[in-house]
């Protein structure tokens, strides 16, 4: 499915992403597209944090039951302003990365680099794999004030689409769509 993202729209779209086999791991590697529309421009630049949820699940199908989950993770991401200094950070855990503009901020937000999402021993060698990515705002972490205009508005309903691709021979090194 084609999504376009109209000006002054915001919108998720994950444009690529692949597993790299490591010593003992395969992690994981994506690009995604983020835009803001200026409402939620002038939140962040108001002091709003954004925080993002990186889903991101490797399943087994089965034939004629439900499919074997093998790995399912998630990852948050925090988008923020801080007005003393004039910086916007971007914060993956304990990695914190300061901006000097949005756009800067929302392209480091926007990748997904060496994330760890599953050991070796957990992946049969020429087995069936399917994986699936997404990418979204966790709205539960908005202020409450917000939270209360996203019931009745599409504006904060940020999410990407569920980015899935099947992995095929594990035993290469990249996995990717």
């Amino acid at each position: 499915m084609l999504s376009i993202a109209f000006a002054g729209e915001s919108s998720i779209q994950i444009k690529h992403a692949e597993l790299l086999s490591q010593d003992d791991y395969y992690s994981l590697n994506a690009d995604v597209d983020i835009s803001f529309d200026d409402e939620i421009e002038e939140a962040v630049n108001k002091g709003v944090p954004l925080n993002f949820l990186i889903e991101f699940q490797i399943v087994s199908p089965r034939k004629y039951w439900f499919d074997d989950e093998i790995v399912t993770t998630s990852h948050s991401v925090t988008l923020s302003y801080h007005a003393l200094s004039r910086q916007y950070l971007v914060n993956r855990g304990l990695h914190q990365k300061s901006f000097e503009s949005l756009s800067e901020a929302r392209h480091e937000l926007a990748q997904i680099n060496d994330w760890r999402v599953v050991d070796k021993s957990l992946i049969d060698k020429g087995g069936n794999y399917k994986a699936a990515l997404l990418f979204r705002l966790d709205q539960s972490k908005l202020p409450k004030a917000i939270q209360v205009d996203t019931i009745s508005s599409e504006k904060w309903n940020l999410t990407s689409e569920k980015f899935e691709w099947t992995l095929k021979e594990l035993t290469g090194k990249e996995l990717n769509k």
